[in-house]
Order: structure tokens, then C-alpha cells, then sequence
């Protein structure tokens, strides 16, 4: 396979990143040692949902004079069409504008509504949702959040137990959900219900609903990680009137309106370029005067560094496969879970190299006095949940074998 531009995509490549120089807001750059998280979910510091409601005025005004500037371009959502707030960009150029964006060490604005929801609605939603939904989202106003995941209904999501019971033109929602990404900073859900408890398969009773964050019966709390951030939360429905018209697809069918939802959320770059930095600057550092006395330490260390630098460029070409095939015209199918799970596994391989390199100094938790100032410690506590974030490493194996290879189900 060619990867390499056709001058009107070297052309596009040279655009984005003009346009990142010039519009770029210097209020909204990180100072100091924020710089060196290694998260995924971060940009070089940076986290657009929350960075938008900052209390530093200079950072959340800087998010959103960030949101405005790709906003005029349509740039927040590029592969949508122009009359939603779209750029009406063919998947390859996208790819190349978030590339592009992640090698800055810019952010990409409203992911979740943006990357998730968006693609769903244009698939699954009705002209009136797309009408509502889709033009806040591409201006940046917007912002969602994913409610599927509960309490005992993770890895077998057909279990969740959240009620809807329809009441004329309302559903009323009760139940919880756990694990939301930034849901509490989330101005709307997209969200799974059982709205048939009897359904002789349980995927064939289940609806896919938009609900209001702040609406009357929803609470929202935040839940504290392993590295003491709060990047998710848990949410609870009590008697939540939803309108029929908030229904994503037929009722009783959201399971596969949810599952176009998981495939573009597994299709895309992700975490690549990061991966890339992540490495770049480990070498570095460890070629620099202060790391020179951790790599003396670890003869072994060079091949182990090798393997993580070529597993990075698999993740590239697997991301380019994806793209390729969405330019051609298809959804992503097993092909996004084969990414999924390979850039997981690497996420967790990737910090586990760092972390040996630097040996007992790996255990150092505050920044200051510790090699890279911790990146690679906080990024091993991070990585710990990569193999069940979006779809669990056997979930994944699972679509793979049944989708991929046609292998039985068990």
C-alpha cells in the first residue's frame, strides 16, 4: 500500500498546519511540565470538554476562541456535510487535518459528539435530530457524553437493566450508569435503555435515547481514578421524562444504532501520533546527560525500544487501512477493533517500557526531581484501563473472530 500524499493532499497538509500557526490561541498553550502528560485523552495538556469550563479564564477562553477558529472552517466535525456545520471532507483529508493537529500538539474540539454521535445521527437520525443536534456540536456549544456502560453491564453491555417505559410521547427513564467519560461536563447523553425486559434475545430490547444532562431525575457524579483525576462519572435517572422524539432508530433496536456508535468510535488515528511523541521524547531524554545513567542500566533496553517504535507504525498502517475503506465508501467493521485492541495493548506495552527504563525511579509519583517529571508513571496508571475502555480486549477478540474470520459463535 502507497501511503504517501497526492499533491492535493500535500496541499491540504500544508493548510492545516498554516492554519494551526495562525489561529492557534496563545492564552490556551499550557505552561510548565503539563506539557509532558503522555495520556491519550490529553493533547499535550490539553482537554477541550473540560478546558472549556476551566476556571482559569485565560484557558477557557482560550478553548473556546480555539473552537471558534475550526468552527469557521468546519473543522470540529470535517467529515460532515457543509449545511450541518461540516467542511464536507473526504475521510482521507480528515485524517490528515487530526493527524496534522496531533503532531502540533493542538486538540481536536467536541470529540465525543463529534467522532461518536455525529456519524451515528447522520446514519440513524431523523432530519428533525440532525437539524437540532448536528449544528451545535460543529460550532463547539454542544457537548455530550456516552451512557452505556452500568453496574454489572460492561463487557456484556446486552445485560444493562436501565428501564424506559413509554407514557403517550414520553419515555421514563430509571436506572444508572457508570464509567461516562466527562459526563459532568457534558451538556447532553446519548444513552442505552431497556424498553422491552421480556425480549427473547435481551440485544432485541433495548433503545437508544437522548436525554438532557441537567434534565429533572438526572444526577451526575464525578468518580475519582487511580492517578486522582476524575475523568469519568456515574449517573443516575429517576423518573426522567424523555421525549419519543429524542429516539435514535426504531424502539427495541437501539443495539445496532449503538454499535455504528462503538464503530466510530474505534476507527479512528487515536492515540497514535501521542504513542510516537511518548517515544520520541523518552529517546531523547534518555540520550540526554541525566538519562544517559538509565540506559547504561539496561543493555536491552535499545531492542525493547525498537519493537515499541515498529508496533507504532503497525497502529499507523492499521489506522490508514480503516480510513482507506471509509473513503471507499464502507462503515468500519472488525477492522476498527483490530485497532482498538492493538493500540490498547501497545498503550500498556508503551508505559511499561518507560517505567523499566527508569527502574526503581519509575515509582516516583510527583513531577519534580522525577525522571521526565513521571510522564511514564502516571502514564502505566492510565494505561491500566485501556484493555476494557471502549470494548474489553476480549470483546474486541470476539468481533474479530466472529466478523473478521467467520469463526463460530461459542
Amino acid at each position: 500500500m502507497n501511503w504517501d500524499d497526492t499533491p492535493e493532499q500535500a496541499a491540504f497538509r500544508e493548510e492545516v498546519r498554516a492554519f494551526v500557526r495562525e489561529r492557534f490561541p496563545e492564552s490556551y498553550r499550557p505552561a510548565g511540565d503539563e506539557e509532558q502528560s503522555l495520556e491519550p485523552e490529553d493533547v499535550a495538556g490539553y482537554n477541550w470538554p473540560v478546558d472549556r469550563v476551566a476556571d482559569d479564564p485565560g484557558r477557557r477562553d482560550g478553548a473556546r476562541a480555539w473552537a471558534d477558529a475550526l468552527a469557521e472552517r468546519g473543522w470540529i466535525a470535517p467529515h460532515w456535510p457543509a449545511e450541518y456545520g461540516g467542511a464536507g471532507l473526504s475521510a482521507l483529508e480528515e485524517f490528515i487535518l487530526h493527524e496534522e493537529m496531533m503532531r502540533a500538539r493542538v486538540p481536536t474540539v467536541n470529540g465525543i459528539g463529534a467522532f461518536l454521535l455525529g456519524p451515528t445521527l447522520l446514519v440513524h437520525g431523523t432530519d428533525e435530530q440532525k437539524a437540532i443536534h448536528l449544528p451545535p456540536i460543529a460550532k463547539g456549544e454542544a457537548t455530550w457524553a456516552q451512557g452505556f456502560s452500568e453496574p454489572g453491564s460492561g463487557s456484556d453491555l446486552a445485560s444493562l437493566r436501565t428501564r424506559a417505559v413509554r407514557e403517550g410521547d414520553e419515555y421514563v427513564v430509571d436506572g444508572q450508569k457508570v464509567w461516562t467519560s466527562l459526563g459532568q461536563y457534558a451538556d447532553w447523553l446519548f444513552v442505552l435503555v431497556r424498553t422491552d425486559p421480556d425480549a427473547e434475545r435481551p440485544h432485541r430490547g433495548i433503545t437508544f435515547l437522548l436525554i438532557e444532562a441537567d434534565a429533572p431525575g438526572v444526577t451526575i457524579r464525578p468518580i475519582t481514578d487511580i492517578r486522582g483525576a476524575a475523568p469519568f462519572c456515574e449517573i443516575f435517572f429517576e423518573g426522567v421524562r424523555v421525549p419519543v422524539a429524542n429516539r435514535v432508530g426504531e424502539e427495541n433496536r437501539g443495539w445496532y444504532v449503538a454499535m455504528s456508535a462503538l464503530g466510530f468510535e474505534r476507527a479512528g488515528i487515536g492515540a497514535t501520533i501521542k504513542y510516537e511523541q511518548a517515544l520520541a521524547e523518552l529517546v531523547t531524554y534518555l540520550r540526554s546527560p541525566d538519562g544517559r545513567r538509565f540506559a547504561r542500566r539496561s543493555p536491552a533496553l535499545r531492542q525493547e525500544i525498537a519493537r515499541r517504535q515498529t508496533e507504532i507504525r503497525v497502529l499507523y498502517n492499521l489506522a490508514r487501512y480503516t480510513v482507506s475503506r471509509q473513503a471507499a465508501g464502507d462503515e468500519p467493521d472488525f477492522e476498527a477493533s483490530i485497532n482498538q485492541l492493538f493500540g490498547a495493548e501497545l498503550h500498556q506495552r508503551l508505559a511499561r517500557t518507560g517505567a523499566r527504563a527508569f527502574g526503581r525511579s519509575a515509582a516516583l509519583w510527583e513531577r519534580e526531581g522525577a525522571p521526565m517529571n513521571a510522564a511514564f508513571t502516571h502514564m502505566c496508571r492510565d494505561s491500566v484501563a485501556s484493555t476494557f475502555l471502549g470494548g474489553t480486549t476480549e470483546i474486541q477478540r470476539n468481533v474479530i473472530a466472529t466478523r473478521g474470520l467467520n469463526l463460530p459463535r461459542g
